[in-house]
């Protein structure tokens, strides 16, 4: 491997397992080729659009590579597809690899591989490509599901940035119960409480479950006329977070349009900050996805009244 030039700062992914992996793995990667500790620094969609690139050289890794990150010094390793072209900077892309194993790539070559990383990788691969024909389908989204539900930091801070501790955790006996005993409960409520965002969008409302896995099945079955379904999280500290899913490559664009982005199938985006609850991103969404159509407040009314919205 060419050397890579030494990091500022590596950059990564705040919202699921791949970025954490992926983040860890290239801080270890740059202990390796550098004797340092350098600091790992993890965004959200919206923070990430906002952040000043101001380092001189970093490392970006499950953020989507852009004209502004094509600079000298730069090293982008990520799966997400980009029109975009690298003249300065170092990019090591592939659509069907998780950045993830990019990462683990890279830190095979510098002898940093182990029986235990194999594993985890594996299982990162499964969950974040959503490899549903691999045997590991279920056990990959429990692990997955790990970071969705607990959050990344406070992930790190319980392995102490060891990524082989999350190996057979404990807490995982806690994401099987939760998807034999609430995904299908959680899967047969969300089918009748669906609200239409625009012709294209659906808002499934959640109220138990693992979220993406109900979305996915949902899809799947073709229970509703959306192609594009979305679910909404609020965060304890009031930030509205839309997930968003498709089959046919749909997600991606609705997310653009919210200045998210991810995968064509599987993307997000974080609402403004004025927005602090789900009925308010609802109104919100409805604005922007239907640039011409008027606020129907009454409607809205009558339709919290009559149907339940978690605010999770």
């Amino acid at each position: 491997m060419e050397m890579f030039p030494k990091p500022d700062v590596i950059l990564t992914h705040e919202s699921d397992l791949d970025g954490l992996v992926a983040g860890v793995l290239l801080q270890r990667l740059a202990h390796k080729l550098f004797d340092t500790e350098i600091r790992l620094e993890a965004h959200h969609y919206n923070t990430w659009k906002q952040r000043d690139l101001r380092e001189k050289a970093a490392w970006v890794t499950d953020l989507n590579f852009e004209a502004r990150l094509d600079r000298p010094g730069w090293v982008v390793i990520d799966h997400h597809a980009t029109e975009a072209p690298a003249k300065n900077a170092r990019l090591i892309h592939d659509v069907t690899k998780s950045a993830g194993l990019l990462c683990y790539e890279l830190c095979q070559q510098h002898g940093l591989g182990s029986p235990q990383l194999d594993r985890l990788v594996h299982l990162n691969n499964v969950a974040d490509l959503f490899l549903q024909d691999d045997p590991d389908f279920e056990l990959a989204n429990d692990y997955a599901n790990l970071v969705k539900v607990y959050q990344f930091w406070n992930i790190h801070a319980l392995i102490d940035g060891a990524l082989e501790r999350l190996l057979d955790h404990p807490l995982l006996e806690v994401m099987v119960v939760k998807r034999r005993v609430e995904n299908p409960l959680g899967l047969a409520w969300s089918k009748e409480n669906v609200v239409e965002l625009s012709p294209t969008v659906g808002f499934v409302n959640t109220i138990i479950g693992n979220n993406n896995l109900i979305v996915h099945q949902m899809l799947e079955q073709g229970a509703t006329p959306y192609p594009v379904l979305m679910t909404l999280f609020r965060r304890t500290n009031g930030v509205v977070i839309a997930s968003l899913r498709s089959r046919n490559g749909e997600a991606l664009k609705v997310a653009e349009k919210l200045q998210g982005g991810g995968h064509a199938n599987a993307a997000g985006a974080t609402l403004p900050k004025a927005i602090k609850s789900i009925p308010d991103a609802i109104d919100y969404l409805r604005q922007v996805l239907n640039p011409k159509q008027e606020p129907q407040l009454n409607s809205l009314e009558n339709l919290f009244s009559s149907v339940p919205i978690a605010n999770k």
